[in-house]
């Protein structure tokens, strides 16, 4: 078998239906689903039992360990020799598994992390990620997470858009426990092995549901426990990239804190063991200076009369 997809879900039976239909959907058909519940949920287990494809198989947990957990335990289970990783609210455009395993037989090592473009999809707009690819030689953790601009980042990594092989997801599991940046964290740590390098599809081809009334772990601001993670994790990024998460991902997340204590305390990190640049500085103001609500319009303003990148572009 050429590909397992693995997509953990909890108690969303229609989106987690509506995942799986999309994977069932590929072009490429060589490939089994396997979807695992976290902890018993059986009204899920009811509407995948309605699916009927015998490409699908439904894992379900004991007890809830959360998605991290979860896609190892898929991992564990899957049979192909990649595994495609989807989260129940995204869904795959048709070509995408034939897509990405074109992509993978240019890969120049042995273990290629194959991702794509995708369309994060929100009631208001359509915006295409990341607006940009990686550029020869840019440090890749410099490229996820330094901003070009102050309300937007240019490059950019998400699960669903993410293809590898079982074995490399085996060696290098999903750190349990971590609520945000999980795609962040497993990419930099899979980069550290010398058979893994970063390739992107360049065309768009998950659609991203940010549908703004429901409850995503995304939208939580753990900025502590973030801070904690970053800090364990310093060897992985280069200075330039240490100090732009300090200054922008993890103060947005501690701005409604609206503490000048938490605020020094960050751009102290940022400048003891990063490299901030000028705009760090001026992103790390707006976001401490605007409250959270001010800064979400004016930011939408802003990237909402950006031009989304056309796929042609790369």
């Amino acid at each position: 078998m050429d590909v397992s997809v693995v997509i953990p879900t909890c108690n969303r039976p229609e989106l987690a239906t509506r995942a799986v239909r999309s994977a069932l959907a590929q072009t490429h058909r060589d490939l089994e689903v396997i979807v695992v519940v976290d902890g018993p949920d059986d009204a899920t287990v009811a509407a995948l039992a309605q699916v009927g494809d015998d490409r699908l198989r439904v894992v379900v947990l004991p007890e809830r360990g959360k998605a991290p957990n979860a896609r190892n335990q898929g991992v564990r289970h899957a049979e192909g020799r990649w595994v495609a990783l989807l989260d129940d609210d995204d869904e795959w455009l048709p070509g995408k598994i034939e897509a990405q395993l074109a992509l993978a037989t240019t890969a120049t090592k042995a273990s290629p992390i194959v991702a794509t473009r995708m369309v994060s999809r929100t009631p208001r707009s359509d915006t295409v990620m990341p607006r940009r690819l990686p550029e020869p030689g840019e440090p890749l953790s410099e490229y996820l997470t330094v901003r070009r601009g102050l309300f937007y980042g240019d490059g950019f990594i998400q699960t669903s858009t993410i293809m590898a092989p079982a074995e490399l997801l085996r060696r290098v599991p999903f750190t349990v426990g971590l609520r945000r940046q999980q795609e962040l964290d497993w990419t930099l740590r899979a980069l550290q092995h010398d058979d893994v390098e970063l390739l992107y599809a360049p065309e768009p081809l998950v659609l991203w549901h940010q549908d703004e009334n429901r409850e995503r772990i995304s939208l939580q601001n753990p900025w502590a426990e973030q801070l904690a993670w970053l800090r364990s994790s310093r060897h992985l990024f280069t200075p330039r990239a240490y100090a732009a998460v300090t200054m922008s991902v993890i103060s947005s997340m501690a701005a409604p804190t609206r503490s000048l204590t938490v605020a020094r305390e960050l751009l102290s990190e940022a400048r003891a063991h990063g490299r901030p640049g000028a705009l760090d500085y001026v992103t790390f103001a707006q976001i401490w200076a605007l409250p959270p609500d001010v800064r979400h319009r004016v930011r939408d303003l802003v990237v909402g009369r950006r031009p989304a990148p056309q796929a042609a572009d790369a």
